[in-house]
């Protein structure tokens, strides 16, 4: 029988989950599982825990010759099942698999944690660009805003004496003719 390890989808609508599952090829994706072997949750954010594999049953399923789709490759090689597989492939001694596997996981903690100090980095410079641009134009705007704001204010104080005076005026005329309706 050709057997594959693939993904199962499960979960509802906009919220995909995953089973990693031993089925026959021939069996369409959310079919009978043979055996389930894993998990996987694409909605957690941290991309080292959002995802379970059952390594020795992985492993005895690839010796018995299953097929890997690409998704659980990638899973596999996350976790460094793929590296220890294939250094069982190369036929190397369980001692000097478990030693090779160790080194390679203290390799990738440590790419991660570069990646993650390069992606804080990366973070900072651009809050820096932008507060650069930014002061700029805050310097320029006050150094404008003064400059407008100050005759504005000059032209409003000319205006409302000679706005006030004639109203005034219009007024005095007015309450003459109102007493003279009252004689």
């Amino acid at each position: 029988m050709a057997t594959k390890i693939r993904l199962k989808r499960i979960g509802r609508r906009n919220r995909p989950f995953y089973r990693l599952i031993i089925i026959d090829s021939r069996k369409r994706r959310d079919g009978p599982a043979i055996e389930q072997v894993g998990w996987y949750d694409p909605l957690k954010k941290d991309k080292e825990t959002n995802f379970s594999l059952n390594e020795d049953r992985i492993i005895a399923w690839l010796q018995l010759g299953a097929q890997v789709s690409d998704p659980v490759n990638k899973l596999m090689k996350r976790s460094g099942l793929a590296y220890k597989w294939h250094l069982m492939g190369q036929g190397l001694s369980s001692e000097d698999i478990e030693k090779a596997v160790a080194k390679w996981k203290e390799e990738r903690l440590e790419v991660l944690e570069n990646r993650k100090k390069a992606k804080i980095k990366r973070k900072e410079k651009i809050k820096a660009e932008k507060a650069e641009a930014k002061a700029p134009a805050v310097e320029e705007a006050k150094e404008e805003a003064p400059v407008e704001e100050a005759p504005a204010e000059e032209e409003a104080k000319e205006e409302a004496p000679v706005e006030e005076a004639p109203a005034e005026e219009e007024a005095k005329e007015e309450a003459p003719a109102e007493e003279d309706l009252d004689k």
